[in-house]
């Protein structure tokens, strides 16, 4: 799954919950109302599932938004309370610890190569 996909699926994911906690279903009413199992609407929740189109069409109708929006990063206009900030800052701290992750393992490798090179 690409960086891209997966960023895809934690925005879906923390959209559906925000959008249902703000609408004030459970997950059981949600599941309920979109003819789902409550295990579904949380592994969509949970980031361990993925959603056909007619399931995203079912949320985004029970959820009164359209289907783009369930992948819309959340800002200060589109319900940027402190669940929002706090996804926000997750997504900055996310990025922060994979260029460190990155930067370590060049730095290992460079010196791993650099070591190969030295050893007859």
């Amino acid at each position: 799954m690409t960086i891209k996909m997966v960023q895809a699926k934690e925005l879906l994911a923390f959209n559906i919950k925000m959008l249902r906690k703000k609408s004030g279903f459970s997950q059981e009413k949600l599941a309920e109302a979109a003819d789902l199992s409550t295990q579904t609407i949380s592994d969509i929740e949970g980031c361990r599932t993925w959603v056909s189109d007619k399931t995203l069409e079912k949320l985004s109708a029970i959820l009164n938004v359209d289907v783009f929006q369930l992948f819309m990063p959340p800002t200060e206009g589109n319900g940027g309370n402190e669940d929002s900030l706090l996804y926000n800052r997750l997504v900055k701290l996310k990025t922060i610890m994979k260029e460190d992750i990155d930067k370590r393992l060049d730095q290992f490798y460079l010196s791993e190569k650099a070591s190969s090179l030295h050893t007859p």
